[in-house]
C-alpha cells in the first residue's frame, strides 16, 4: 500500500477523527469495555477537537493517507503535554500515533514517528514525552524501538474505567 504523509489542515479534521475512532477501535476492542471506547472516541476523537488541534501553532497534526484517493490511513498530534509529571520549556507530547492495522508492517509507523521527531525539533522542542496503556505491549516495543525509555506512570480514564499508564520520553 503506497501512502504519503502530510500537515494536515483544518478540512482534515473529519479525517483525523474518522482514522481515530477505526484505530482506537482496532488497538483496544476486546481489552477494554466497548462503552467505555464510545465514550472515550465521542469525547477525544470528534472533529472539534482535532481542528483545536490543528489550529493551535504550538500543536502539529500530521495525516497519513492513501497515495490513490486519499483515503486517511493514520496521523500523529504533538501537542503542549498535559501529564502528571515535571516538564520543561522544549518539552512536547506526542498525543496519538496510530495508523490502520492494514498498513501495519509497511513502514507506515516509523515514519510517522520520524515525522514526528522532525516536527518537534523544528518547533525548538528537545524532549519527547507520551503515554501509553500499561498492557500495550506492542506499542511500548515500538517506542521502545524509537529511542523512548519509561520517565513516569500516570492514572488515565477511558470511558468511565480508570486505567494505568506509563509515560515514555526520549531527547530529540
Amino acid at each position: 500500500m503506497d501512502w504519503r504523509l502530510r500537515r494536515a489542515e483544518t478540512a482534515d479534521a473529519a479525517a483525523c477523527a474518522l482514522v481515530a475512532g477505526a484505530t482506537f477501535l482496532e488497538a483496544f476492542a476486546g481489552i477494554l469495555d466497548g462503552p467505555d471506547i464510545v465514550a472515550h472516541v465521542g469525547a477525544k476523537s470528534d472533529p472539534s477537537s482535532f481542528l483545536r488541534l490543528i489550529e493551535d501553532p504550538a500543536s502539529v497534526v500530521t495525516l497519513a493517507e492513501a497515495t490513490t484517493g486519499a483515503a486517511p490511513l493514520g496521523y500523529t498530534a504533538l501537542s503542549e503535554p498535559d501529564l502528571p509529571l515535571p516538564t520543561a520549556p522544549g518539552d512536547i507530547e506526542l498525543k496519538r500515533i496510530y495508523a490502520l492495522f492494514p498498513t501495519h508492517g509497511t513502514g507506515l509507523g516509523a515514519a510517522l514517528m520520524e515525522r514526528a521527531f522532525h516536527d518537534a525539533r523544528a518547533l525548538g522542542c528537545r524532549r519527547m514525552l507520551l503515554g501509553v496503556y500499561g498492557r500495550n505491549h506492542r506499542a511500548q516495543r515500538f517506542y521502545t524501538k524509537h529511542g523512548f525509555a519509561i520517565v513516569g506512570e500516570r492514572r488515565f480514564l477511558v470511558g468511565a474505567t480508570w486505567h494505568d499508564d506509563l509515560i515514555f520520553g526520549r531527547a530529540l
